[in-house]
């Protein structure tokens, strides 16, 4: 998967792109930071899939390609995890490996699929995103966004 789960966010490694999450309550809060804004919204799937799921070493079985449309960056974020959970959900599938490129008008994700019961769960599965702690944007070292996700 992309990135590097050891990192301590943007600031102390300029030069890295990685994600953490951190428990709370009833959510997740997750970080991701990257030079780009399409790593960083790789590296925000990543650490999604990691506080529920691991999926060293398991072998997508399908690719799927989608086309999100731009509006602005947050609704990209948004739009892109929601996109998860629906695969999740609807479809039993989870990425084990993803790639976002920038494209007219809006961001061509490339997501490597494997069956859910391919994976080791670790955690409670992610439900929602919540809209009000949602933030991502360009900073001095690159891009960087957050957010929380509902688990029960």
């Amino acid at each position: 998967m992309v990135g590097d789960t050891g990192g301590y966010g943007q600031e102390s490694r300029p030069d890295a792109s990685g994600h953490r999450a951190v428990a709370q309550e009833d959510e997740l809060r997750i970080e991701a930071w990257a030079k780009s804004r399409e790593n960083c919204l790789a590296e925000a799937v990543a650490a999604m899939v990691e506080c529920f799921a691991d999926v060293a070493g398991v072998r997508p079985t399908g690719v799927s390609r989608i086309r999100l449309d731009e509006t602005c960056d947050e609704d990209l974020l948004a739009a892109l995890l929601d996109e998860i959970l629906y695969r999740l959900d609807a479809e039993g599938q989870v990425p084990v490996d993803v790639e976002a490129d920038e494209a007219e008008d809006g961001l061509d994700v490339r997501l490597a699929l494997a069956p859910l019961s391919d994976v080791r769960l670790t955690g409670a599965a992610p439900t929602a995103v919540a809209w009000e702690e949602l933030r991502i944007g360009p900073g001095p070292s690159g891009w960087s966004c957050a957010c929380a996700i509902t688990t029960h």
